[in-house]
């Protein structure tokens, strides 16, 4: 059958462009024994995508020019020759950027959808996004009940489940940072931030000493560049961060300079860690467990923003990239 996929045909410097990727008609062979045919109903665009477009060793090979890119998807199952999947059966799975794809039944996992949550959820707050947020910040960061957090990118896919499971976990004051007005009234009126800032409105250390005079335990970083550097002079001592990702330095021609207050990091005792959700495999279960639990009790709430077909994904991604999404970005197909 003829399907298509989108593939990465120049490695960007700096900010990607449309003329890095191709939308690609291709031949797709028909399922061998143990394997399936899905077609995808939706697909996800990721911040940690664009570094596998470098040539570059990472913690993810790099996604190889001239071939179909890889990401998080949802699809249904069209044909299976394999006893372990049957037709109509919902699979997630990391064949993104395409329509169909046709791979061992073992690539997918089967899931149960939940009555009142669309299955786009399994690709945020119900994916990987929900459990970095998840495993961030309570095995992480160490959240304790009484903490300060700060959030960076707080209205996005991550952002946004950090604050919303910090408040349910006894966090005293929840702080987050977004691009635009209307992602700070975002994340205090729907999703009930104790303060919020728009950080291109002002210095982000000078915003966040504001919404913050008693400093903060718990950062959970997102951005990094001057956000970083905000959140270490906020810190208490003994202060805890998960380091999920640095968005801000992700498009960078030149690497970025560190934050040049590193020394503060000595004096105050802080903990700066590094994490990739990949790691922490065992914690699905309870993430599924109390996050599921929480959406179906509607304890959280998510926003998704959506680009439709194939032909509109890298769109999708470079939207994304400027923070032109509130919630999950996603594309459905």
């Amino acid at each position: 059958m003829k399907t298509r996929e989108v593939r990465l045909v120049a490695r960007p410097q700096g900010w990607p462009n449309p003329e890095d990727f191709a939308v690609v008609e291709t031949d797709l062979p028909a399922p061998g024994d143990g394997e399936a045919l899905v077609r995808n109903l939706f697909m996800s665009v990721d911040p940690y995508m664009r570094g596998r477009m470098n040539d570059a060793k990472s913690y993810v090979p790099p996604f190889r020019l001239n071939e179909a890119m890889t990401g998080g998807a949802i699809g249904v199952v069209v044909e299976s020759r394999s006893p372990e999947l049957d037709a109509g059966d919902i699979v997630l799975h990391d064949f993104g950027w395409r329509e169909h794809v046709v791979a061992p039944a073992t690539k997918f996992r089967k899931i149960t959808p939940v009555e009142g949550v669309p299955l786009s959820a399994y690709l945020g707050a119900l994916g990987m996004p929900g459990m970095t947020a998840y495993v961030g910040l309570l095995d992480i960061a160490g959240l304790n009940e009484g903490d300060t957090v700060f959030v960076s990118g707080a209205a996005g896919a991550v952002g946004s489940m950090v604050g919303q499971i910090a408040k349910l976990r006894g966090a005293s004051r929840v702080i987050g940072s977004a691009g635009s007005d209307e992602k700070v009234s975002y994340l205090t009126d729907r999703l009930d931030f104790d303060a919020a800032f728009n950080y291109k409105a002002g210095p982000v250390r000078e915003q966040l000493a504001q919404a913050a005079p008693d400093g903060i335990e718990v950062y959970f970083d997102n951005v990094g560049g001057d956000h970083l550097e905000a959140a270490i002079d906020a810190f208490k001592t003994f202060g805890r961060a998960a380091m999920c990702g640095a968005i801000s330095t992700y498009n960078a021609a030149e690497p970025p300079p560190g934050p040049r207050n590193l020394m503060s990091v000595v004096g105050k005792r802080l903990t700066l860690r590094g994490f990739i959700v990949g790691d922490h495999a065992d914690r699905y279960g309870d993430f599924v467990r109390d996050v599921g639990g929480w959406i179906r009790d509607g304890k959280i709430t998510f926003e998704e923003t959506f680009f439709d077909g194939i032909d509109n994904a890298v769109d999708a991604f470079l939207a994304m990239l400027r923070g032109q999404n509130i919630g999950k970005m996603v594309v459905r197909l």
